[in-house]
């Protein structure tokens, strides 16, 4: 059964890649910026993850502030109340110095951890901006090229089309040109010979 399962997932695969393969072949810029979409979602979601690292730092400085503050207060209620002869009153004084003070370097690790791997996350997050708009520079100068072959390609076919064919574009528009020609030839000659022949009128 787990043999029919894996066989079945990797035809699957396979196809999925397959047409993949096709679609890149047929329009490659097209898979371009779907790839280049994904890129950027990736980093978005680097930044986020970096925002709440930030916030979760700002939250154990806060509990750190917070723990070393109360280890360092009931240290001095541990000495007030041993003056005043408080036994018990500074036995728990004691216990709750200990307790914060642990907790206290718990967060301070914890803090420094976080620290240690904010910086990791900015440092992958600056590569990947870097990356990403390097993908961009080179999609750019890809639509160049693409479009420089695009338009190589029509003028081949145009001056492929102008050998070839007889009536082609170029020979259609000369011979269009000139029968302009022809006629505004005739309209001139014709409007000058009827003045010409007016002003004879006139001159018997």
């Amino acid at each position: 059964m787990t043999n029919i399962f894996t066989r079945m997932k990797d035809t699957f695969m396979a196809d999925i890649h397959d047409a993949l393969d096709k679609k890149e072949e047929k329009n490659p810029m097209a898979l371009l910026n779907q790839y280049l979409r994904e890129s950027e979602q990736e980093t978005e979601n680097v930044q986020k993850l970096i925002e709440r690292q930030y916030k979760l730092k700002q939250e154990f400085e806060n509990e750190y502030e917070q723990a070393k503050n109360m280890a360092e207060k009931r240290e001095r209620q541990a000495v007030v109340a041993e003056n005043a002869g408080e036994e018990e009153m500074k036995e728990f004084a004691l216990a709750e110095q200990e307790a914060y003070t642990n907790r206290a370097e718990r967060l301070l690790q914890s803090k420094q951890e976080t620290d240690q791997q904010l910086q990791e996350l900015e440092h992958k997050y600056e590569e990947m901006k870097h990356r990403l708009k390097d993908m961009h520079v080179k999609r750019m100068e890809l639509m160049g090229r693409e479009n420089i072959a695009r338009a190589h390609h029509r003028m081949d076919r145009v001056s492929k089309e102008a050998s070839e064919q007889p009536y082609s574009r170029f020979t259609e528009l000369d011979r269009h040109m000139e029968r302009l020609e022809e006629q505004i030839q005739r309209s001139y000659r014709k409007s000058t010979f009827d003045s010409k022949i007016r002003q004879l009128e006139k001159n018997q």
